[in-house]
């Protein structure tokens, strides 16, 4: 294999299939990204066997041929080459090394044979529509902050995607829940959609998925069976295995009866609950919420920092109550009204609270009290 190509094209490429790689594998294989150069373009293929990325690029091939090189070692390579230089990628013969030239630099880098690289991206996915990018984001947004990190309740650890009915409309839905909050975000059902399962996507496959779908890519086409799913768009193609397992019923979460209505400026609470956390323990991170007619007292106290008090103009008409809120959470839920004003439905101190955006009714976000 020889091929020429410019240090941005393959800069951006690698940067997309290394962060794939892991950076500790017990199987050699895993730590390289396969490379084929032919008909014009370099196309780049890495995985960790969960997860398959295949990107093409194009590039002056003088030889056509395929290798794998290690990931991270040429991706750190090429970021350091002087911006605006061009690459000479080269094999000759089988003795197992690649060397990179560019200017004066020269790079022999350790190959391992082809044939042992996975495939993982081929394979039949029976159902597929297309979806607007910003419509993609959306779901990842709103969503992923609420993905679990807890391992033993490995079915949390993603974002449940599935076709369901909102008020009669056909929408795609997407859920993701820690047990402490949940964010539920719906967009209209894409054609094609009707009868895909209810799929768990992983949150390492949310998060590559994410960082494509910047990248300028106007629609996203969604291929899935039962136990994979993939994204094409662009250049770029992901696919990944889905969680196996059964995600919880999130519709018994969500109260429908909470009656004590509370609307507040977005902006100017979030730098109150900001403010006033600055107190809370570390460990707790707990704010509480007093509430009565047209007013709001945020207050925060800990052994060690003494306490806090701020009160925020609201609108607010029924019996006065007291809540108390995990700070960072509540935070992380008004980072994603992207309105002026939020809307909180509370019960009592110990239900749960639905927030949604008063603009906005496709997004709807639940939160657990916490004792203070």
């Amino acid at each position: 294999m020889k091929l020429t190509i410019e240090r941005a094209a393959l800069l951006k490429s690698l940067a997309h299939v290394q962060s794939v790689v892991e950076r500790r594998n017990t199987i050699p294989i895993l730590s390289n990204v396969k490379l084929e150069g032919r008909a014009g373009q370099l196309s780049l293929n890495a995985t960790d066997m969960d997860l398959d990325i295949l990107e093409a690029v194009p590039a002056d091939i003088a030889e056509p041929g395929t290798i794998t090189a290690p990931a991270h070692t040429l991706y750190d390579i090429v970021r350091k080459l002087p911006e605006g230089s061009q690459v000479e990628l080269e094999q000759s013969g089988g003795d197992g090394q690649m060397t990179l030239r560019s200017g004066r630099s020269k790079f022999t880098l350790s190959c391992l044979p082809v044939e042992d690289f996975p495939v993982m991206s081929g394979g039949e996915l029976p159902h597929s529509f297309t979806l607007a990018a910003e419509e993609l984001k959306a779901l990842i947004d709103r969503t992923k902050f609420a993905i679990s990190t807890e391992e033993t309740r490995y079915y949390l650890n993603g974002i449940f995607l599935h076709a369901t009915e909102s008020n009669g409309v056909p929408v795609l839905r997407a859920v993701a829940t820690d047990g402490h909050r949940l964010a539920r975000i719906e967009v209209p059902l894409p054609e094609g959609a009707a009868g895909i399962p209810g799929v768990i996507v992983p949150r390492k496959t949310v998060g590559e998925l994410r960082k494509l779908v910047d990248e300028g890519a106007v629609e996203v086409t969604v291929s899935m069976s039962d136990s994979k799913i993939r994204f094409a768009f662009g250049d770029a193609v992901l696919t990944s295995k889905l969680i196996d397992g059964t995600f919880p019923d999130y519709e018994r979460v969500i109260p429908s009866d909470n009656d004590k209505i509370l609307e507040v400026d977005c902006k100017l609470f979030s730098q109150a609950v900001d403010r006033v956390s600055a107190i809370s323990t570390e460990k707790s991170r707990a704010i509480k919420l007093s509430v009565e007619k047209g007013n709001l007292t945020l207050s925060a106290s800990s052994p060690e920092n003494g306490s806090a008090m701020e009160e925020v103009e609201v609108s607010y008409d029924s019996a006065p109550m007291e809540i108390g809120f995990n700070s960072r959470y509540l935070l992380d839920i008004l980072g994603q009204v992207e309105g002026e004003s939020a809307r909180f439905a509370m019960s009592d101190a110990a239900s749960p609270t639905v927030v949604r955006e008063v603009a906005d009714g496709s997004a709807i976000y639940v939160l657990m009290p916490m004792r203070v």
